[in-house]
């Protein structure tokens, strides 16, 4: 299975995501902020990165940024998963960069198949 990393600073939806990911087999790795997620993304180079984007010290946004930055990091794929979910909100974020996008709350019957399909290997 994948080592998937989240970066998520609400402790329930982090919480959900992981215990669903690691239900399913996966590695997951956690971090509550853009910074920390960005410093683990680096050490550990996770095959997926789940991604908030409105969270302390740096959003999803500059996350997202730095990654591509790095041509060690640019090709993992990163999900976006944000409570904006107005009209206009997915576009902007496919616009960034981010490899796919899913409003919250998220459906815990198929969130894991939906981000088992930006896996590399799917």
């Amino acid at each position: 299975m994948a080592r998937i990393l989240v970066i998520e600073d609400n402790q329930a939806n982090l919480d959900l995501a992981q215990y669903l990911l690691e239900h399913r087999g996966h590695q997951v790795l956690v971090a509550t902020d853009g910074q920390m997620g960005l410093a683990m993304a680096r050490r550990e180079r996770p095959e997926l990165i789940v991604c908030d984007l409105q969270m302390p010290v740096l959003d999803g946004y500059g996350v997202l940024e730095q990654l591509r930055r790095d041509a060690a990091m640019a090709g993992i794929p990163v999900v976006a998963v944000t409570a904006f979910s107005m009209s206009g909100d997915e576009e902007k974020v496919r616009m960034a960069g981010f490899d796919g996008y899913f409003s919250k709350p998220i459906e815990p019957e198929t969130f894991v198949a939906q981000i088992e399909a930006f896996l590399p290997s799917a």
